[in-house]
């Protein structure tokens, strides 16, 4: 079994998501939203529109687009890889969101994700992401990527891999407000 950035997500969000869904195989039984469907579709989009367009602003000299990578743990399709002129890459990913200022968890989390695929399988390092706000006129944001923010991912896909082979029930999150409209909450021993 290989994990995507989804996975990632919701371990960092409540360790139990894993034990519930992968463990015990208690879907979540969430509707797709709008804004997924329609992010997919805009993705699309993106592909057929943006074919030769290389952001040479941020230095890009070569890109990779739609590109799925795997390595031992990880999965992911990462919409562009971006070869930058100073030898690092970056992964470039397009969201259906408006930038209101401020950048998601969520959004950062899967950025360390691709930054680890993408070193995993082009051994070239990678030092910073970048996503574009497609509601708000294809806002382009730089987020920073250590080596930290790396390894709290590969941490995080290691200690999933523990819960499923293990069967291992781990602690609930810390945040308890985080519980109040878990699709788990009617199962979970807090």
């Amino acid at each position: 079994m290989s994990l995507t950035p989804s996975h990632i997500i919701e371990y960092l969000y409540c360790p139990r998501f894993t034990y519930f869904e992968h463990v015990l195989c208690i879907p979540q039984y969430e509707n797709r939203h709008y804004k997924v469907e329609r992010g997919r579709n805009l993705h699309e989009l993106k592909m057929i529109r943006n074919k030769e367009y290389l952001r040479k602003r941020i230095g890009a000299k070569k890109k990779y687009k739609d590109q799925y990578l795997t390595n031992g743990l990880l999965r992911g399709k990462i919409d562009e890889v971006l070869e930058l002129s100073d030898g690092t890459m970056v992964p470039l990913d397009y969201k259906f969101a408006k930038y209101e200022g401020r950048v998601y968890n969520t959004y950062e989390t899967q950025l360390f994700c691709y930054a680890w695929l993408i070193e995993d399988n082009f051994n070239k390092p990678v030092r910073k992401g970048y996503l574009v706000y497609t509601r708000s006129r294809n806002h382009l944001v730089e987020l920073m990527i250590n080596d930290s923010d790396k390894n709290t991912v590969k941490t995080a896909a290691e200690d999933i891999m523990h819960i499923i082979n293990e069967n291992f029930f781990p602690k609930s999150t810390k945040y308890k407000n985080r519980c109040i409209d878990c699709t788990y909450r009617n199962i979970c021993i807090k």
